[in-house]
């Protein structure tokens, strides 16, 4: 099953990035992402993927 990078909008399929969040497996193409996302989850969550993070 392939999964949205919710950071980047990047279609994620195996990786080791992931995140629980409010009950929710979240994954990552990479632990930037990944570290975007634990900054601001709720941010992401609301305004959906900005690209990837400089």
């Amino acid at each position: 099953m392939e999964n949205i990078d919710p950071v980047c909008g990047m279609r994620v399929k195996d990786t080791e990035h992931k995140v629980l969040y409010k009950g929710r497996i979240y994954y990552f193409c990479s632990s930037k992402c990944k570290e975007e996302f634990q900054k601001d989850p709720e941010g992401y969550l609301k305004s959906g993927p900005r690209g990837m993070p400089s």
